[in-house]
């Protein structure tokens, strides 16, 4: 059974903070700064139960920098924000609820569930280089 956290990336100072406890019920977040901030005001990211390379736990919204270490491939490596798959909202139809990669670039094929595959098989490390939010130009890099 893993951990149930959370972080929480607070709007209106654009950064991020773990989470102390939520009320669902009313409305709000206590975050590690002892602020207590409206539920609205925050994106909370649940931590998935995997650490990197290095570690560190890693949260939906985090950006993984993925390496191969196969050494007939010169150590390739993308990086890939972690996603919750199960929003019903967002996917009605899905019956996928995990955290996974999202937007692996070509050619990186994965038979099942990314993050578990590398998690799993040994040929490729992870590590957490920032997150969705704070970090969006990471996305953009090119390896």
């Amino acid at each position: 059974m893993r951990d149930i956290k959370f972080r929480a990336y607070r709007k209106s100072t654009q950064n991020v903070c773990d989470v102390l406890s939520i009320d669902f019920e009313k409305g709000w977040v206590l975050l590690d700064d002892g602020d207590e901030e409206d539920i609205s005001t925050v994106e909370l990211m649940q931590y998935t139960g995997l650490h990197d390379k290095n570690g560190k736990g890693i949260y939906e919204g985090d950006i993984l920098k993925v390496t191969l270490l196969l050494e007939d491939n010169n150590g390739g490596s993308y990086m890939a924000p972690v996603k919750w798959f199960g929003n019903p909202d967002e996917y009605p139809d899905n019956n996928y609820p995990a955290f996974d990669l999202d937007n692996i670039p070509a050619p990186w094929i994965y038979d099942a569930n990314a993050l578990s595959t590398i998690m799993n098989s040994g040929h490729e490390t992870c590590e957490v280089v920032g997150n969705v939010y704070e970090n969006k130009d990471l996305l953009e890099k090119k390896f």
